[in-house]
C-alpha cells in the first residue's frame, strides 16, 4: 500500500509527547476549570451537581471525577435549544444539531475558541491517519448540521491539505472527482465507501488504480473485516476516527496509520471513562463516558456515549490511551431470544463467509411468541444462482450460529437491491411492532 514514512517520536507535535505526569497534571487543572465553568453558568450543571451533593472544589484529583452525576442525551434535549450553553448565545459563533429523528434534536454550540481547537485536533488526527500538508482530501462527510463534514473540512484546511468539500449524495460524480482530481485522502463513512466502491466497478474503474491512499472511516461502527475488505479493493490505507458532536465532532480520538491498534483518545482535551452500561459503576470494559476539559460554549461532564469499548496503553503516541475499536452502542444492541446481538458480529460473519458481499441488513419481526432476525444480504456478483444462493444463506445461519449462539434466518438477494447509505447507515430494520 501508498504511504510515506511515518513520523519519527521527534516529528511528533508537543502535545503528542507529553510525560505522564505532565498529561495528569495538564488533565487535572482544565477538569476542575471546566467543572466550575459548567456549575457557574449552566443551570442544568447546578442543579444536578447540587442534587448528588457535589461542588467543583470537591474535585482534588482526576479520580474525584467518579463522584460527579452522569450527563446523558435526554439532558441535552431537556435544554432544547440553548440551556445547555454555558456563554452568551452572541458569543456562540457556530450550532450544530442532531437529525432528531427520536425526539427533540440535541443542538451544541462552538465559541470561536472552540472552533479554532476542533480545528487543530481535526488536523492532529489527520496526521496521524497519514495526511501530510499539499494532500488533495475528498471529504464526502455529509456538510450542514451534521458536525462531521466541517469538522473534516477544517481540520484539512489546518494541517494544509486541499479540500475538495463534496458531501454526501451523487455517487457517480464523487467517482468521476476522485478519478479526474486524483485525492490522497477520502474522509466518509465507511458504509458509504462500498457504494463509491461499487460505482467504480460500474463506471469501469479500477479501484486500486486510483490515487486514494488513506481513507479515514468514521461516524458508524465497522470491523477488521471491513477494513481488510475496504484495504484489499482499494489499495489504500484504512483508519478509524471517532467523535460525537455532543463532545465536539468527528476528532476526539483517531486510529494512527503505523500501528492500526486502536484510537488514541486525545487526553489532553477530553478525559475518558469506561463505566458498566447498566450500572454506571466503573469497568474495564463498557460503554466509554467523556468530559470535556477545554470546551468553551458547551462543557459536557460525564457524558455517557453509548458506545462500547475499553482503554488500553498508548502505543503510537504513547501519551494518550488508545480506546478498543467500538465494538457497537448500547442502543443499537439486539436482544434476540435472550442473546445480546450486536450488528458488527453479523457483519464479521458476512465478511467471511463466501459469494456474500458487505451489503446487508438486519430485519426484527416477530411472527409468534418468538422473534425472528432475517439477515438480507447481497450475493457478490457470480453468486446468483439459486444453488449458490441456497449454499451461502445456509453457510451464514451456520456461522452466525456457531460464533453468535442464536438462530438466524438467512436470503440472499440480487446485487444492487439493499438501499445504499450516503450517511449513517441503516442496519436494523425492526418490524416486531408492526413498523
Amino acid at each position: 500500500m501508498r504511504l510515506g514514512d511515518p513520523p519519527s517520536p521527534g516529528q511528533l507535535d508537543p502535545a503528542e509527547r507529553v510525560s505522564p505526569d505532565e498529561l495528569a497534571a495538564l488533565q487535572l487543572r482544565r477538569l476542575r476549570r471546566t467543572l466550575r465553568h459548567a456549575y457557574d453558568n449552566v443551570p442544568h450543571y447546578r442543579r444536578a451537581f447540587d442534587e448528588h451533593g457535589v461542588h467543583p472544589d470537591d474535585c482534588k484529583e482526576l479520580g474525584d471525577l467518579a463522584a460527579f452525576p452522569f450527563t446523558t442525551k435526554d439532558d441535552l434535549r431537556d435544554g432544547y435549544p440553548f440551556g445547555m450553553f454555558a456563554v452568551p448565545r452572541e458569543q456562540v459563533a457556530r450550532v450544530h444539531a442532531s437529525s432528531g429523528t427520536t425526539g427533540r434534536p440535541t443542538v451544541v454550540g462552538y465559541t470561536r475558541g472552540d472552533l479554532d481547537t476542533w480545528a487543530g485536533l481535526m488536523a492532529r488526527s489527520l496526521r496521524a491517519a497519514g495526511g501530510r500538508p499539499g494532500d488533495i482530501v475528498h471529504v464526502a462527510y455529509g456538510y450542514g448540521l451534521f458536525t462531521g463534514g466541517l469538522g473534516a473540512h477544517y481540520g484539512a484546511e489546518r494541517l494544509g491539505c486541499t479540500v475538495v468539500p463534496v458531501s454526501g449524495g451523487m455517487t457517480p460524480r464523487q467517482v468521476r472527482l476522485i478519478a479526474d482530481f486524483r485525492p490522497d485522502v477520502i474522509m466518509v463513512t465507511p458504509s458509504y465507501m462500498l457504494a463509491l466502491l461499487d460505482e467504480f466497478e460500474a463506471q469501469g474503474l479500477d479501484p486500486r488504480a486510483c490515487s486514494l491512499r488513506i481513507g479515514v472511516f468514521g461516524a458508524e461502527p465497522w470491523t477488521e473485516e471491513m477494513r481488510r475488505e475496504i484495504e484489499d479493493r482499494f489499495d489504500l490505507h484504512a483508519v478509524d476516527v471517532y467523535g460525537l458532536s455532543e463532545v465536539m465532532g468527528p476528532g476526539v480520538a483517531q486510529e494512527c496509520v503505523e500501528s492500526k491498534d486502536g484510537l488514541h483518545v486525545w487526553e489532553d482535551h477530553f478525559y475518558p471513562e469506561i463505566v458498566d452500561p447498566f450500572t454506571g459503576a466503573p469497568a474495564e470494559e463498557g460503554e466509554l463516558v467523556l468530559t470535556t476539559l477545554t470546551r468553551q460554549a458547551m462543557p459536557v461532564v460525564r457524558y455517557r456515549t453509548r458506545d462500547l469499548t475499553r482503554l488500553l496503553p498508548g502505543t503510537a503516541r504513547p501519551a494518550f490511551r488508545r480506546m478498543r475499536k467500538v465494538a457497537g452502542r448500547t442502543d443499537d444492541m439486539i436482544i434476540l431470544r435472550g442473546v445480546n446481538v450486536f450488528p458488527t458480529q453479523i457483519e464479521e460473519v458476512v465478511l467471511r463467509t463466501p459469494g456474500l458481499s458487505p451489503h446487508f441488513q438486519l430485519h426484527l419481526t416477530r411472527p409468534g411468541r418468538l422473534d425472528v432476525m432475517t439477515v438480507r444480504v447481497e450475493a457478490r456478483p457470480g453468486f446468483e444462482t439459486p444453488e449458490g444462493r441456497r449454499e451461502a444463506a445456509a453457510a451464514l445461519c451456520r456461522a452466525v450460529k456457531d460464533t453468535v449462539g442464536v438462530s438466524v434466518a438467512a436470503e440472499v438477494v440480487d446485487p444492487e437491491t439493499l438501499e445504499r447509505s450516503v450517511g449513517k447507515l441503516r442496519r436494523v430494520v425492526d418490524r416486531r411492532g408492526g413498523g
